[in-house]
């Protein structure tokens, strides 16, 4: 707190795009709850989610308020989140004639941007009572709206997890539209089964691809570095990759038919595979739009035998990247359920890779990471942090990965049982924050210089210029 006191006032551009950023996560954090409301659906839960969403526009605006200091910030963060959240105000909209329809869009629009306005400054209200000035100052918008959009991308991979585990692949059997519907105007009321969790995922595609446009601005608007910047262009080119395979994995081709269309499942595996490199690249930018990164002080540490720290780290990757393709193979090209109580049934190959392979990840990661946290007695910032977290994770992905494994070799019916269902979605979401988080290790070990270990600094590592 201290040094947040001694920080300068954010300036006005700043401000602005924090407050996008607090936009766009109420948003996200929204969206997530009403996809909770929808998979069990009932008029309790439904009410007590909705009224948990627009208490979260309240907490959107209490935290500009808090980092801000104005009323307006809480009312702006309201208002961004009104205008991401247009997305699906077109799904709510009455059926009946077009005056019906325009009346209802208006009515629902008007309120939406009412509503918002009015509790993300309630919210401010409250928030500003422990505004700091210069707190907001150590906050990079590009960082912290790179960081908004990883979630935004890691909680559409949970959306495809659950797709894949509920069988919902091809339940929308046309793409762009649904059901002959435009996506955005598809009706919430028949989203229901395997409908709900394919055109939920459709929708949080969508959701991504905005948030992708604005990560571009944002970069451009608040990152003047080339590399950056280049970066950011190539993660919107990702997204949009994933959004056409996501589409041709179920047509097949290029058609708006729901009947002529030859669903792919070499399209579904790259699909899955390359969403999670996605995330991934969403979540190396976050780390390198940081004011931690551009510290220039983190080249100047020299790291004795930090070579290996390099090798070891890029190998992880690559591991995880051929581990994720098993996987993909072992769940895609698995045998269909079949009535009479016939569970679906993996390739034996793939199976057996996925498994027999974990071990040489795990060993992997256990290394990289042990190295990594090795390194705080260096002072070499976010290394050990990023080490730790490695080793946590992997701890984590192989239990939910012997847990997944058990429930499904133990399902004997063509339903999917809940406790198959968790494991096998956790496994594979938590993967995904294993990859995103050994791609960024991996990119922090080439910050700083490395020495042989047969250097005179070899015995514990210098600071150039300390």
């Amino acid at each position: 707190m201290a040094e947040a006191s001694h920080q300068p006032p954010i300036g006005p551009s700043d401000a602005r795009g924090l407050v996008v950023g607090l936009g766009f996560a109420t948003t996200t954090v929204m969206w997530a709850l009403g996809y909770v409301a929808f998979m069990q659906p009932g008029f309790a839960l439904g009410e007590l989610v909705f009224l948990a969403e627009l208490l979260f526009i309240a907490v959107g605006g209490f935290a500009a308020g808090r980092l801000l200091g104005t009323i307006r910030a809480g009312v702006s963060t309201g208002l961004v989140s009104a205008t991401v959240n247009l997305l699906v105000i077109g799904s709510l909209f009455g059926r009946g004639d077009d005056g019906d329809i325009l009346l209802s869009g208006l009515l629902w629009v008007t309120g939406l941007f009412l509503v918002s306005g009015v509790l993300g400054g309630v919210g401010a209200v409250l928030g500003r009572r422990g505004f700091r000035p210069g707190r907001s100052a150590t906050i990079a918008p590009a960082s912290f709206f790179s960081l908004v959009a990883a979630a935004t991308v890691f909680v559409l991979i949970v959306s495809g997890g659950l797709v894949t585990g509920m069988e919902a692949g091809l339940a929308v059997p046309d793409w762009p539209n649904s059901f002959g519907h435009n996506m955005l105007l598809y009706p919430l009321s028949e989203m229901k089964g395997g409908i709900f969790y394919e055109h939920a995922h459709r929708l949080y595609g969508m959701l991504v691809g905005v948030t992708a446009i604005t990560l571009l601005v944002m970069v451009f608007r608040y990152d003047r570095r080339s590399s950056v910047r280049g970066f950011s262009i190539v993660v919107f080119l990702m997204v949009c990759i994933q959004g056409l395979m996501g589409g041709l994995r179920v047509t097949g081709e290029f058609t708006t038919s729901q009947t002529e269309v030859t669903p792919s499942t070499t399209f579904a595996i790259a699909h899955g595979v390359f969403g999670q490199l996605t995330f991934a690249a969403f979540a190396t930018l976050a780390v390198v739009s940081g004011r931690r990164w551009r510290n220039p002080a983190v080249e100047a540490v020299v790291v004795p035998n930090g070579g290996q720290d390099r090798g070891f780290s890029t190998l992880l990757v690559v591991g995880l990247v051929l581990q994720l393709l098993l996987g993909a193979c072992y769940r895609h090209f698995a045998t269909p359920a079949v009535d009479g109580g016939v569970a679906p049934v993996p390739p034996a190959w793939a199976m057996h890779g996925h498994i027999g392979f974990s071990v040489v990840v795990v060993a992997l990661a256990f290394v990289a990471g042990l190295r990594a946290k090795s390194r705080a007695t260096l002072g070499v910032p976010m290394v050990p942090t990023l080490g730790r977290t490695v080793n946590l994770l992997v701890g984590l992905q192989f239990t939910l990965g012997l847990l997944a494994f058990l429930a499904t070799i133990l399902r004997r019916t063509p339903e999917i049982p809940v406790w198959e269902l968790v494991p096998t979605s956790a496994h594979q979401a938590n993967g995904a924050l294993l990859l995103a988080t050994a791609a960024s290790l991996a990119l922090a070990v080439r910050r700083y210089e490395v020495v042989p270990r047969t250097a005179p600094e070899a015995a514990g590592g210098i600071r150039v210029g300390a």
